[in-house]
C-alpha cells in the first residue's frame, strides 16, 4: 500500500476520521456506484457552517481516504465554502492519488454536494426531513 499511495492516503485509509453517523442530521447523502461502492455522508450545520460530518463506507482504500480527508476539509466552512470543495481539493489534501484512483476524490466531492443539496432542500422545506431514509 505504501508503494502506491502517499503517507496521507495510507493514514486516512487505515485510520479514517469521522466515521459513523449523525443522528437527526441536517444534510444527508447516500450514493452507491456501479462498482458497488456505497457511501453515506451526514452533515451537521449550525449558523450556515458545517460543524460536523460523518460517514459510513464500503469501498476501496482510496475512497475511504478521500471521504476521511473531505470531512476534515469541510469542518468550519460555510455551506457555500463547502460546496466549492472539489476533486482537486481532495487530491491536494491527500498528496495525490494514482491515476486509476483519481475518481475516488471526485466521488467524495460529489457525495458532499449531494448532502449539501439535501441540507438546502430541507432548510427550505423542513417537512422533507421526515421522509429521509438513513
Amino acid at each position: 500500500m505504501r508503494r502506491v499511495y502517499t503517507e496521507t492516503v495510507v493514514d486516512h485509509a487505515t485510520h479514517p476520521r469521522n466515521t459513523g453517523s449523525i443522528a437527526d442530521a441536517d444534510g444527508f447523502a447516500s450514493i452507491t456506484t456501479a462498482d458497488g461502492d456505497a457511501i453515506r455522508l451526514w452533515l451537521r450545520v449550525e449558523d450556515d457552517r458545517v460543524v460536523a460530518a460523518a460517514f459510513l463506507i464500503r469501498a476501496c482504500a482510496a475512497t475511504i481516504a478521500a471521504l476521511s480527508v473531505l470531512t476534515e476539509l469541510i469542518r468550519g466552512r460555510t455551506v457555500a465554502g463547502a460546496m466549492a470543495v472539489g476533486q482537486g481539493d481532495v487530491l491536494e489534501a491527500l498528496g495525490g492519488l494514482p491515476e486509476g484512483n483519481v475518481h475516488c476524490a471526485r466521488l467524495a466531492a460529489d457525495t458532499l454536494r449531494a448532502a449539501l443539496r439535501d441540507y438546502l432542500v430541507v432548510k427550505r422545506e423542513p417537512w422533507r426531513k421526515s421522509y429521509r431514509r438513513y
